[in-house]
């Protein structure tokens, strides 16, 4: 949960501006799992971590640039975008699975302070925190609303829309890559279709959270218990032994009741 939280938190930010969903989190995933463990032999782990953050983060600048400035759909945009940097990092790796060689990083990750809370969630939590208050008490965050209930007028009240949507995109692919360097790490394993399916778990998060798809509205807290209700349902669902195809049925209905919700909600505050 706490991977995902933590592509849940730019996620919220997309969803906010109106910027639909990132579809390249996949590919960021993987890019930064897969440098961290590729790298870390020859510039250790620390280094490696970063340069994988920064070439997520470097994707994510692409689709805000393409998307917030050139005025592309997002979606197409970084499904296309996600295609390319997915085939770049299976160059590197030759298309092979990449081990790690560093357990006193994997140990770290993988323990518990006080012997009760895994290291990790730490992580994922202070993520949370300050997606949280970035949303809530920054300019940017008021921004953020502006452009995602009303960009025109808010172009016209001399905000930078454009740069606002980027930022948002480079949000979600930094923190993607993020969640792709502690993956990989935490498994000491990485291979090109790492992340894939968390673009689809995210987007469930951020829409059952309450947190709307067409702009203007929610939190980073919506989101986290949006997560926190996903993840228990799945929880629920493989313990009592339902397969893999039944319960992606039960997340896309999921996706589906939560946005027609926000859409007749939205249709009946227009007319009151």
């Amino acid at each position: 949960m706490s991977i995902i939280g933590i592509i849940v938190v730019g996620m919220t930010f997309v969803f906010v501006t109106r910027g639909l969903a990132d579809l390249s989190v996949p590919a960021t995933v993987a890019v930064g799992g897969l440098l961290v463990l590729g790298l870390e032999s020859s510039i250790g782990t620390v280094a490696a971590a970063i340069v994988g953050v920064l070439a997520a983060a470097l994707a994510g600048a692409v689709n805000g640039w393409l998307i917030g400035y050139a005025g592309l759909n997002p979606v197409i945009t970084t499904l296309a975008s996600g295609t390319i940097v997915l085939g770049i990092a299976q160059v590197f790796v030759g298309g092979v699975i990449v081990y790690g060689d560093n357990p006193e990083a994997q140990a770290f990750l993988t323990g518990r302070v006080f012997g009760v809370i895994p290291v990790i969630v730490l992580i994922f939590l202070a993520v949370v925190i300050m997606g949280h208050l970035l949303l809530s008490r920054s300019m940017l965050g008021r921004w953020s609303y502006a452009v995602g209930s009303n960009p025109s007028a808010t172009g016209a009240s001399a905000v930078p829309v454009k740069r606002v949507r980027a930022i948002a995109f480079l949000m979600t692919g930094t923190l993607s890559g993020f969640s792709g360097v502690l993956l990989g790490i935490t498994l000491q394993t990485a291979r090109p279709g790492i992340g894939m399916g968390y673009e689809f778990d995210a987007i469930t998060a951020v829409v059952v959270g309450g947190v709307s798809l067409l702009g203007g509205s929610g939190t980073v807290l919506y989101a986290f218990g949006g997560l926190l209700f996903v993840q228990l349902l799945t929880n629920i669902m493989v313990l009592l032994g339902v397969p893999t195809e039944p319960q992606g049925l039960v997340k896309g209905a999921l996706i589906v009741g939560a946005v027609a919700i926000d859409v007749a909600l939205r249709r009946r505050g227009g007319r009151e």
